[in-house]
Formats: structure tokens, sequence, C-alpha cells
């Protein structure tokens, strides 16, 4: 057994469609076990022979999970695997609202309102969240991309006992993501959608990279963040952070972050894919 994970969070964020992302990425996947069976569980697991990249236990379905009781099966786990982690799925209020309305499913937690069910919820599992190794906000994205952005953080070229670092491009007239540890401004750099011919590009096409990356100002920025990650990525995982998300914002967050956070990927050796959150806007 490589890799132990705890899944849970907010009812609504996404939990089903990260198990199914573990799954295709194969992970032995274990959906809604009660928490006093977990570590068994997983010992057996441990015992076994069966070849996976990982054991998932989905947990907190029933929107009443105990924080105690589940962070208590954290440290159990950790005394058998160092790298077992929690994965905290979360999204705002008025998200959880809106998918909640569209589907009409009720909410596990019991209050007498949809919104007071996800405030009693979150004040609940708070103390998970603020405990969580990995926090993945799901509000402003959809589920192929959620899909997605599992796949790059739970990629094979990475062991879960080291600081696994994700690219993130995004536009700020979207919002600035959530979930992200530090975040780079590159909207300081020429626009490529004020050219007629690039306008319908993105920074995956060469055209845009070239006009983006051939710019001083970019060579000059991209030289300055990529000197800082070098000592402050060995810095955090020395400090022992499994997870370090770097965000690289432009306006829209089709262009100049695309391109810059694709040539960081490629100046930094980051092997997986740069999730590109607002490419298709």
């Amino acid at each position: 057994m490589s890799e132990v994970l705890l899944v849970t969070g907010m009812s609504g964020a996404g939990r089903s469609t990260v198990s199914a992302a573990l799954e295709d990425l194969g992970w032995f996947v274990i959906d809604n076990l009660p928490l006093e069976v977990v570590v068994r569980v997983a010992e057996l697991a441990a015992a076994g022979s069966l070849d996976y990249a990982g054991v998932a236990f989905v947990v907190g379905r029933s929107g009443r999970v105990q924080p105690e009781a589940l962070l208590a099966v954290q440290r159990e786990l950790q005394q058998m695997h160092e790298a077992a982690k929690i994965l905290f799925v979360d999204a705002p209020d008025d998200v959880l609202i809106h998918r909640y309305e569209g589907t009409r499913r009720r909410h596990p937690y019991p209050a007498p309102t949809l919104a007071d069910s996800i405030a009693g919820e979150r004040l609940l599992v708070q103390s998970i969240r603020d405990e969580a190794d990995l926090v993945i906000d799901t509000g402003s994205i959809n589920t192929n991309q959620l899909r997605s952005r599992i796949v790059e953080i739970f990629t094979e070229d990475s062991a879960m006992g080291s600081l696994r670092v994700s690219l993130v491009s995004f536009g700020y007239s979207n919002g600035i993501p959530r979930d992200v540890d530090l975040v780079f401004d590159c909207r300081f750099l020429p626009n490529p959608h004020w050219i007629d011919e690039l306008r319908p590009l993105t920074g995956l096409d060469e055209a845009v990279a070239n006009y983006v990356l051939e710019q001083e100002p970019a060579q000059h920025f991209l030289h300055d963040v990529v000197q800082l990650l070098e000592w402050q990525i060995p810095a955090f995982a020395k400090e022992g952070k499994s997870y370090l998300s770097i965000a690289i914002g432009c306006t829209g967050g089709r262009h100049r972050s695309v391109a810059i956070a694709e040539e960081l990927r490629r100046r930094l050796n980051i092997q997986h894919a740069v999730f590109h959150r607002d490419i298709a806007r």
C-alpha cells in the first residue's frame, strides 16, 4: 500500500467526483465506510498483495461525521503509514445551495432550511478543514475540471510523502482560486487579447506563447519567480508541507497566464500538466 487518503468535505462539494477520479488512477477506493473500521481495513490492505496506487477512504457522507473521531483515525493511520493524509473538498455556500436546488436532494445535515443545513455542517467540519493536508475548492470548476485537478495532483511521478507542486492558471475576472498557496499576477504584460489574430487563440498556441514570452518584462518576471520558487519549494518541503499550489493570473485566464504557467512548469521541471481553470471561458 503506497498511499493512504481520507477524503471528506462539505456535502455537495464533489466527493463522488474525487472518488471516481482516484479509481481511474488505479486507487482502491472505499466509500462510506464507518470510521470505526477504517483503521482495520487499512491494516488488511497493507498486509495484502494487491497492487494499487493507493487506498482512499471516502468518509462523512452522512453529514454527521465527528471531527474528533476522524482526526483520531488519521493519527492511527499515520502510525501505520506516515504519509496518511486528509483531502477536504469545499465550495462556497451559494454554490452548494445552487447544486442542491438543482438536484432536489435532501441535505444530510438536519436543519429547518437548506442554508441552515449547510451552515451547520460547515461549523461541524471546520476543524477537519483546518487540519486537512489538501483543500480543493470546487466552487468555480465543473466536474470534468475537478477530475483533471485530481489527476494532476495524484500523478505517479511524485510520492505522497514528498511535496507535490501543482500549477494553476486563472483569470482575475473570474475570481482568484480559493485553494492555492501562492499567487503571481502577470497582468502587467502586454495582452494578446488586443491583437486580432491572437484573440481567438490561447496561451497553449505557439503564436500566443511566443508573443508573451518574447517580451523582456516576461523574461524578467519568469527569472525572478523561478529564483524565488527554487529556494521556497524546498523550504516548504522541509517544513513538512505535502501540497503546494501555485497560481498565475491574468485578466481573462486564456493568454498570458497560460503561457507563463506552462513556461514555469518547464523551468521548474514539474512533470504533470498545468490546470488551466479559465482557458475555455
